[in-house]
């Protein structure tokens, strides 16, 4: 019997064929060594703090390393830049047919290392891939060199099998995603109207224990591992409270009312504070909470003083559909009323921390649409099972390429726990995810004779 063609004019043997031949190509070398290239160029220089009163990162050396890469690939490369030193990369694809159009997203910037003192997993480098085990450290491993190769390593697996699309294939590598996109995702689709049909950001989504890559792992009572589909995102934003009390000399902390020690009951409060919202049918795994991130008080000379004010900045993180900034401020400040009640010699000022932005939660993309359906599809070849759908907690470019109207979903190899000091990812995730990676652009786009 004759195999069945596939719509795209392609027989399904030799569609296996071909998938065989991007799958080979897929190793684990290959991709040490494209992490380890990508994770230290351009570094330290592509830290990007999340503060707004601190200069933003420059992504421009480790920007135009891709930008060559998808080059090689024989796609059309674009490095649009809203501010000097900071270009995003789109390399184009164009199909053959009428397909879809489908974005691999993910980003130029890191968050900064602050201190490499405690960085020994990377012999206190914190930009040198250090192997031990199934992991590799380094900062930029996990969110999201690592990542980046796993998506660049299928699309390079793809040209050397020679594969072509119906669809057109995009892959958009954005700036400023760490300080929520504004020189970048905002830019390239608010200004620039950056679209397509559908969109995989390739970030952290992955969870369990170590990789046993024996097939019967589960049986040998090895822990579970796998990725989510994070078809959602949370928002959030930074707020700050001015807690302001009166000054006195040191010598007479009798008369003084120092801010800093009043403040200490509104900590507690705002720990266990619930925020006004609807409970959403798809919550994240964190619900709508405060996070203390920075106290300030004290005037730098006056050390002979007690202050007469002090900042709390908090980010407010969780935020789910229907949450406002208006709303998120007005319950601080009760909480905040509630804590100083019967103390008029204290006030409090809340406020959205200036320059900062407002990201409110996006809602989920269906799973039985595209590209869930065939991320599904091929994590249940290579993995097992079906990847279980979330809200992620944290940001990244999905929001924004969602807000565009795109199906964006996120889903990658890094674990989503974000170690600020010696950042790892899982080696054979990464290679299982640029495995599936390119099975679903096949899958999505079209493969044409």
């Amino acid at each position: 019997m004759a195999p069945n063609p596939d719509p795209s004019g392609i027989e399904s043997s030799d569609l296996e064929s071909l998938e065989s031949k991007v799958l080979a190509f897929i190793t684990e070398d290959r991709w040490l060594r494209l992490a380890t290239e990508l994770i230290a160029t351009g570094q330290p220089r592509a830290g990007n703090p999340l503060d707004p009163d601190l200069p933003g990162g420059e992504e421009e050396a480790i920007a135009m390393l891709v930008a060559g890469k998808l080059e090689a690939l024989g796609m059309c490369v674009e490095t649009p830049a809203a501010v000097p030193h900071r270009p995003n990369v789109i390399g184009t694809l164009k199909g053959c047919g009428e397909g879809p159009s489908l974005i691999i997203n993910d980003h130029l910037d890191t968050y900064p290392v602050v201190e490499p003192h405690k960085w020994d997993k990377t012999g206190f480098d914190p930009y040198r891939a250090t192997r031990e085990g199934d992991r590799l450290y380094a900062r930029g491993t996990s969110d999201t060199r690592g990542n980046m190769a796993s998506c660049l390593l299928a699309a390079q697996a793809l040209n050397a099998a020679g594969v072509r699309f119906e669809g057109d294939l995009i892959y958009c590598f954005c700036v400023d995603e760490e300080r929520d996109g504004t020189h970048g995702s905002i830019y390239l689709t608010q200004e620039l109207g950056l679209r397509a049909d559908y969109s995989i950001t390739a970030e952290p989504t992955a969870w369990g224990g170590p990789v046993d890559a024996s097939a019967d792992s589960a049986a040998n009572g090895a822990a579970p591992w796998g990725m989510n589909l994070s078809v959602a995102n949370s928002g959030h934003c930074l707020i700050e409270i001015a807690v302001s009390g009166e000054k006195s000399h040191i010598w007479r902390p009798d008369v003084a009312i120092n801010p800093i020690v009043e403040a200490a009951p509104l900590l507690a409060a705002l720990k266990t504070m619930a925020f006004t919202h609807e409970a959403d049918p798809f919550p994240g795994h964190t619900p709508p909470c405060v996070t203390v991130v920075r106290i300030r008080g004290g005037l730098e000379g006056e050390m002979q003083f007690s202050p007469d004010e002090c900042v709390i900045t908090l980010a407010v993180v969780g935020i789910v559909p229907g949450m406002t900034l208006d709303g998120i401020v007005a319950d601080i400040e009760a909480v905040a009323r509630a804590s100083f009640a019967g103390d008029n010699r204290l006030g409090a000022t809340v406020r959205q921390v200036p320059g900062s932005l407002f990201v409110e939660a996006t809602p989920p993309v269906p799973t039985d649409e595209e590209p869930c359906l065939s991320l599904a599809r091929a994590y249940g070849r290579l993995v097992g099972g079906t990847p279980q759908p979330n809200r992620k907690n944290a940001f990244n470019d999905t929001i924004r390429l969602r807000e565009a109207g795109i199906n964006a979903v996120t889903f990658g190899p890094g674990e989503d726990g974000w170690a600020p000091d010696n950042e790892w990812i899982s080696i054979a995730k990464s290679v299982t995810a640029a495995r599936i990676y390119a099975l679903a652009i096949m899958d999505i786009l079209k493969v044409r004779e």
